[in-house]
C-alpha cells in the first residue's frame, strides 16, 4: 500500500467552477473577470461568495457599486473565459474583445453575459480581507436562465446539457475532458520539437 505525500498548506481543492463575474454599473465601465474562487455559502437565504485580489480592476468596481453577477461558463465560452482571466479591464473592453453580449441585470446594474446558460445577480452584504484575496459575500437576488435548457414538459432547468466548464489545477474541463490549460488563448505557438511548458500565472490568479 502506497503512503501519502505531504505538501505545505495550499489551495488544493478541485474541481472549481470557472465563472465570468460581471461588474460595473453602466456600459462605460462594464467589465468581466474570470474567477475560480467562488461558491455557495447558504441556501436560505441564497448566499454566495467570490474571492478577488485587491489589485484587480474588477475589485474596485465591486467595492464601489456593491454588486456583481456570476455567469456560468461552457465549452463554447472557454476561450473567452481564459482570455478574461489573463487580460485587464483597464486595457480592454472585454465584452467587445470576446464578442460577448452584455445586458443589465433585473435586480442589479452589473451586467450579465447573455451567452451564459445561467447568470446569478448578486448584492454584496459583507467583504472580508483575508490576505492575498478579499472575499465578497453576497445575496443572490435574481437568476437569469437560458430558456433553451428548459424542459417544456416538466418546467425543469437542465443545466447539465449546457456543457459546463470547470477548472482543476491549471486546466479547464468540460464533462471531464481537458480542453485547454490556463493561458492557452494567449499562448504563442510552440514548435513541435519543444517540450518546455509555457510560463504562466498560477491557478489562484483566476480569482
Amino acid at each position: 500500500m502506497k503512503g501519502k505525500v505531504n505538501f505545505k498548506p495550499g489551495t488544493m481543492i478541485y474541481p472549481l467552477p470557472a465563472v465570468l463575474v460581471g461588474c460595473g454599473a453602466s456600459e462605460e465601465d462594464y467589465n468581466l473577470i474570470t474567477v475560480a474562487w467562488t461558491g455557495i455559502l447558504c441556501t436560505n437565504p441564497p448566499v454566495c461568495y467570490i474571492s478577488i485580489r485587491p489589485e484587480r480592476h474588477s475589485y474596485g468596481l465591486i467595492k464601489k457599486y456593491g454588486e456583481f453577477t456570476i455567469n456560468l461558463t461552457t465549452q463554447a465560452l472557454a476561450k473567452a473565459t481564459d482570455w478574461c482571466g489573463v487580460k485587464s479591464g483597464r486595457d480592454y473592453d472585454k465584452f467587445k474583445e470576446c464578442g460577448l453580449q452584455a445586458a443589465a441585470g433585473e435586480e442589479v446594474k452589473a451586467p450579465i453575459v447573455v451567452e451564459s446558460p445561467l447568470s446569478l445577480e448578486c448584492k454584496v452584504r459583507q467583504s472580508l480581507p483575508l490576505g492575498s484575496h478579499e472575499v465578497f459575500i453576497a445575496d443572490i437576488v435574481n437568476i437569469q436562465a437560458d430558456e433553451k435548457y428548459m424542459d417544456p414538459e416538466t418546467g425543469k432547468f437542465d443545466l447539465a446539457r449546457s456543457g459546463l466548464l470547470v477548472y482543476a489545477h491549471g486546466n479547464y474541463y468540460e464533462t471531464g475532458k481537458a480542453i485547454g490549460r490556463f493561458g492557452w488563448s494567449v499562448q504563442k505557438k510552440k514548435r513541435k520539437t519543444s517540450k518546455r511548458s509555457p510560463k504562466g500565472r498560477n491557478e489562484e490568479s483566476l480569482a
